[in-house]
Order: structure tokens, then sequence, then C-alpha cells
């Protein structure tokens, strides 16, 4: 009787689990150190700071019962001995459709004060890893709404390009203007370690409202913690992989890869990982191709994520580690050149410098030689600039020269383009073929 009483008032759904809390024993730089806690790395925790204002951390690395964390937010008002509780689940972010238009952290929390995210989907940080042999082939040339890259680095969809440059030459002009211009369904914009002041006026100047439109930006500003620019580059591909899905074509822009590196070099020291190349620890380099690879084309008959990365090249160095790394692991890199911008000359796409590696595959033969004559003309003239510029070079000694000389102004003038003109695809071809009527197998 006591029995059956007992089963009738004890409640027949299972009580929740007990948390199981550690403690902080140690904070050094930006990794705190917690015990207690059986977690393995890449979980989440939460960590006591005051009442109702704990911060999210991830497990990045441990040493025997030591836990390593890393927060995602500012850490004042953490203390010696302060709770960490485990999270369940997995880092989900939202995606979908309600996310157009709008700018949001690297955490999917919305920044530009339009309320709340409504009925948007869940997606995870990491993506999916696609087979390489089911990925569809780079065969169909995508329309960037700029001439020079369009007719001279004509690049496919599907893929993954470079924008290498020292800073002030104009990146982020050329990425709203690509956002303006481009014949894609949606656009994923990535700001990852930008300054704050360039986030607001590259939304505001550079994308505009037309641009906004079809667009989601995820930004997360120079100071973010480390881990929150490395997420804000996951989160941005996450959400290129759920309209990738969809069998949208997706131009994704994130400025920059190198930002990203940095954040994860930060992460990497301050667990105590070695340095390598330059100060930059190994797992920098493993996690480069692991954040490109997930774009790209997906199944035959799907979508595509074409990709566009600025590469910082600090002290206008092409041989930085990353900007090297990046090279070897995309599928070809555009140079701005200094020299071209400061004789205003923009954009200033050093096509000689530059190239589509997948543009042998995506236009025709006589287009190609087209380009090629192009890139010769333009080199033989530089090659022997000095030359023509003290009058030591005398007209007829060499036929090519003699027409380079002719062709540069209107060479310059095709390569050219102002902030707020568009050339579709099919005008750049048709003014290449007006500067260059004769193909080099006709001449």
């Amino acid at each position: 009787m006591l029995s059956d009483c007992w089963r009738h008032i004890t409640p027949s759904t299972t009580p929740p689990p007990i948390r199981v809390s550690g403690r902080l024993v140690r904070m050094v730089g930006l990794t705190l150190e917690a015990v207690g806690l059986n977690v393995r790395v890449g979980d989440r925790c939460l960590v006591e700071r005051k009442p109702g204002t704990d911060i999210e951390a991830e497990v990045v690395g441990f040493d025997q019962q030591r836990i390593f964390l890393m927060p995602i937010e500012q850490v004042d008002g953490v203390q010696p001995g302060a709770r960490v509780w485990p999270l369940q689940g997995s880092a989900d972010v939202p995606v979908g459709y309600p996310l157009l238009g709008r700018v949001l952290d690297g955490a999917g929390r919305p920044l530009d004060g339009k309320g709340p995210l409504v009925a948007a989907q869940h997606g995870n940080l990491q993506g999916s890893v696609i087979n390489p042999l089911q990925r569809d082939p780079i065969r169909t040339p995508i329309d960037v709404g700029i001439r020079a890259i369009n007719c001279m680095l004509t690049v496919g969809r599907g893929q993954r390009i470079g924008l290498f440059a020292g800073s002030g030459v104009g990146k982020s002009m050329l990425l709203g203007m690509m956002t303006r211009f481009t014949n894609a369904d949606i656009v994923v914009v990535g700001l990852i370690g930008e300054r704050g002041r360039e986030v607001k006026e590259f939304i505001d100047d550079i994308l505009g409202e037309e641009g906004l439109r079809r667009s989601v930006v995820v930004a997360s500003p120079a100071d973010d913690s480390p881990l929150m620019r490395l997420r804000a580059a996951q989160y941005c591909t996450a959400v290129a992989e759920y309209f990738r899905d969809q069998g949208l074509q997706v131009l994704m822009l994130m400025d920059s890869l190198t930002r990203y590196a940095q954040a994860q070099r930060e992460i990497a020291l301050a667990v105590g990982e070695p340095p390598a190349t330059k100060g930059y620890p190994p797992s920098v380099f493993n996690k480069l191709p692991k954040l490109v690879e997930r774009t790209g084309n997906g199944p035959a008959g799907g979508g595509s994520i074409t990709a566009f990365y600025t590469v910082l090249s600090e002290g206008d160095d092409m041989q930085d580690p990353i900007a090297d790394a990046s090279r070897a692991i995309l599928d070809g890199h555009i140079v701005l050149s200094r020299r071209l911008a400061e004789e205003g000359h923009y954009p200033a796409i050093d096509v000689e410098a530059s190239v589509s590696r997948v543009m042998p595959h995506i236009v025709d033969t006589d287009w190609l030689q087209r380009a090629q004559l192009l890139k010769q003309l333009v080199a033989h003239y530089r090659q022997n600039q000095d030359l023509i510029a003290v009058g030591a070079y005398q007209k007829g000694a060499d036929p090519m020269l003699d027409f380079a000389i002719e062709a540069l102004p209107r060479i310059k003038a095709m390569l050219r383009q102002r902030l707020d003109e568009g050339s579709t695809l099919e005008e750049s071809q048709q003014q290449l073929y007006e500067l260059l009527p004769k193909t080099p197998a006709r001449q």
C-alpha cells in the first residue's frame, strides 16, 4: 500500500541532471584555467561573473586536470574561484532568409537595432564536409560587376579566390562594388577584425541600402575577443552554406582571412602552443584550409559558394606566411598594387601579378588568348618603361612594344572603373574584343 502511494505521488518524468561545476584557479593573459570539469576540446562553458551576467567560454585545451578556456566576451569582473558550468549541446547559430538585410555579430546576435530574428533556422558553426568527388566542377563564369576581373581574371561559380593587398589600396571599396553589381542570388559579407569605424562606413557608404537588401553581414570588430573573431568567420561560412544547400548561387566576401589567422594565433599562443613560422603556430595553417574548403560548389545540380578572401600583405610583402599559405589553398589570387593606387588607377588591380586558375576552363580559347595578349602588352611596356621615359627607345625597333605604347591609354581606360559603375560579363568581354580585335594566332 505504501509503495503504491509512493508510485502515485512520484513524478513520472526523470529529474534534470545536476550540472557539475568546476572553478577557476588561474587567469593568464586571455586564457582562463579551471579544474573539476569533465569536458572536451570545443565544448562550451559558462563562467560566473556577476548575477545574470555570466560569460560564455570555449574549451581550447587542457593540461592533465586543468582545462583552458577562451572567453568570447570581456572578462571584467571575473574573480578567483569563480564557478564554471559546462553547457549542453553544440554552438548552433541562426541561419536562413530572415537574416537578409541584417547585421549580426559572431554569435548571431543582431547589431543593427532592427529587433530579434524571427523564424530563423539554426545551423552548426563547424559545417559539414563535402566529398571532393561529389562536388560539381567549376564550369560556369560568375559576373562580379568588375570589368578588370570579368574580362582578365574571369571567376567561376564555386571558385575560391584571394584578394591580396596592403592597407589603404581599396580592398573594401572593391568588395562593396561586388555586392552591388554581382549577379549572384545572395551575398554574405564577413567583416573580421576590422576597425569599428570601418564596419559602419562599409555598411552605410560602400554596401549601401541596395546592396544590404540581399546581403547578410557578419561583423566582429578588432576589439572583440579572438574567439569571437574566429567564430564570426565560421558563422559567415555557415550562413553561406545554408543558402548553397537551398540551391542558390552565393557570393561570399570575407575581409579578412589574415585577421582570422591572427585570431587563431592569439588563441594558440595563449594556451602554450609554440610559434613556428614568423610567430604563427602550426594550428593556424591547419585552420585555414578547413575554413576555405567549406566553400565552393555543392553536389551536381545544387548551389555554389563563390568566395573572395582578402589577405593583408604586411608592408606589401607578398611572401608573408599567411599570404603564401593562402595562395596555395585558393583557386587564384588578385593583387592590388599600391603603385597603381598612388597613380589614381582604380580599381588598383595588377593584372600581371594576378591569376585565375579556373579561367582556362570557363572561357573559350579566343577570349583566353586576348586576355593573355593584354597581359603581355602591359608587361612588355613595364619592362621597357625606363627606356621610353628617357627617350632611349626608337620607334620601330620592337613592333610589339610599339603596339603596347599605342594601346596603353586604351588599356588603362578599360581596366579603370568608377565606384558607381557596374560592368556585366558580356560588356567586359565586348570591350576586350574591341581593344584587341586580333588574337595572337591571327597577328
